[in-house]
């Protein structure tokens, strides 16, 4: 089985940007992942199109963008021509998501749905054959540092069970404090994509340790 890492840049050096992400492709690190906030569908406010830019030309790595936004079919655009690879996008309150995911999809990206904590599956059932990639939060989206929800893991073995109904199964992803202990929980529950933050970023040892032991908690 193929895992892959996706760096957060939301615990990352800004200062220091191109080398940390530098440091993430010689850690053998597989995607850069960009939380975009808007300070409405969540409080905080973080990155634009700009700063996938700026990734897109410091690093070689796929760039995956998880838009916590309203209304994100207004901005899809501007991502995929920063240089998105994939653009993952939710369905609370979201009446256009089939319709943005094809817009997304039309342009050559993986396009993902992104499900928070208190969201049912239910609300994912009718849309699993229109995404690439699930992306199954196990902290509530805002902030990088919370700490992990292990009541989200039932929901991810629920959503795998989903995703292999698929004629083309979608990667399911997990993201929110994700570390060499939690990672295991999440892989059990069939996560196959896994965000990390802090773990890679605030390693005490830096970011290629970090990188190597979560590698090493998925073998």
């Amino acid at each position: 089985m193929k895992y892959i890492l996706s760096a957060s840049i939301l615990s990352a050096d800004f200062a220091n940007l191109k080398n940390e992400l530098s440091s993430c492709e010689k850690a053998g690190v597989d995607w850069i992942h960009i939380d975009v906030m808007d300070g409405h569908f969540v409080p905080n406010l973080t990155m634009g199109p700009f700063i996938v830019e700026t990734c897109h030309k410091n690093t070689t790595l796929p760039l995956d963008c998880h838009l916590m936004i309203e209304k994100p079919e207004n901005l899809v655009d501007a991502f995929i021509k920063a240089g998105a690879s994939n653009i993952t996008i939710h369905p609370e309150n979201n009446p256009k998501i089939i319709e943005t995911l094809g817009q997304i999809k039309a342009a050559g990206c993986r396009a993902g749905i992104a499900l928070n904590p208190s969201t049912p599956v239910e609300e994912l059932e009718p849309l699993m054959d229109y995404a690439d990639l699930i992306l199954v939060m196990t902290v509530n989206p805002g902030y990088s540092g919370q700490k992990f929800m292990p009541e989200v893991i039932e929901k991810i073995a629920k959503i795998s069970v989903l995703a292999q109904k698929c004629q083309t199964p979608p990667i399911i992803e997990v993201d929110g404090g994700i570390n060499s202990d939690t990672i295991t929980l999440v892989r059990d529950a069939g996560a196959t994509a896994f965000v990390s933050a802090s773990a890679i970023f605030h390693h005490p040892a830096g970011i290629n340790t970090g990188v190597e032991e979560l590698r090493v908690s998925l073998v």
